[in-house]
């Protein structure tokens, strides 16, 4: 073999892929590919095997069911665009979907992938922790508070699987980012959820990981207006620098965009 040479297995079935997980430990699942194909094309991963999840029909579809909004994992960010079940009841969530990365990853991606890879810069991550979402793998349900733990880490174990999203229908919602202009990746993101009697915040691009802010949550309690958040000020401490932008930039960012992802929220234009 070349040492770059890998097995492709297309599985049919959760079982058959998980089982496939366990039988194969150096090989990966493989959902959209955006991101695992790119770095094997670099050479910075080198599975032995790759077990495709496409053919999985159990993986896929977007129902409500209740006041919760299932999103099987296979789903791909256009899919998730378009769903009645999405527009209908979390149009911020639809919204999301739309402003991830270009047409190709849209019609290629998935939001089981997405998570699994939880990359510090990717949408998913600041909808599914604001919105208290429920992941939902092949051996457990795992809440939004514990499941992104660090920088590309998640608290999956070694063969699970996402199977579904679990989205409970906010009294409203918004997401607006600053987003980088080659990759459409959040410099910084924030989604704003209002559930009535509670209010979650979440940003991602900031730091090594999405994160809540409870600051800005207990000033949203209190007022849902984007006025509530004028004097609110965020430290730079453990944020990201990088070549986009440095800690201190981003610190500045994140009370600009929480505003105007209320605005968005309550329907209102985006406060310059």
């Amino acid at each position: 073999m070349f040492p770059y040479d890998f097995k492709h297995h297309r599985a049919a079935s959760i079982a058959e892929a998980v089982a496939l997980g366990a039988a194969l430990p150096d090989g990966r699942f493989l959902a959209g590919g955006q991101t695992l194909v790119q770095t094997m094309k670099l050479r910075l991963a080198a599975p032995t095997d790759l077990i495709d999840l496409d053919g999985v029909r159990e993986l896929k579809g977007i129902a409500l069911e209740g006041r919760r909004v299932i999103v099987g994992a296979m789903s791909r960010h256009a899919e998730v665009h378009n769903a009645a079940a999405v527009l209908e009841t979390i149009p911020a969530l639809a919204h999301l979907a739309s402003e991830i990365g270009d047409r190709q990853v849209r019609n290629r991606g998935t939001i089981g992938g997405s998570l699994a890879n939880n990359d510090p810069a990717a949408d998913y991550p600041a909808a599914v922790l604001a919105l208290d979402a429920l992941i939902v793998t092949n051996e457990r349900v795992i809440d939004a508070d514990s499941f992104f733990v660090g920088l590309y880490e998640t608290t999956l174990r070694p063969g699970e699987l996402i199977t579904s999203v679990q989205f409970p229908v906010p009294r409203r919602a918004g997401y607006v980012k600053f987003k980088n202009p080659a990759s459409g990746f959040a410099t910084v993101g924030v989604f704003v959820a209002d559930f009535g009697s509670t209010v979650r915040v979440a940003v991602t691009g900031a730091g090594p990981t999405v994160f809540r802010l409870s600051q800005v949550e207990a000033l949203l309690q209190e007022s849902f207006s984007p006025q509530a958040l004028d004097s609110v000020t965020v430290p730079a401490d453990g944020l990201n620098s990088d070549l986009q932008a440095d800690a201190a930039y981003r610190a500045h960012l994140i009370p600009v965009i929480a505003r105007r992802a209320v605005a968005s929220a309550l329907g209102q234009q985006e406060p310059c």
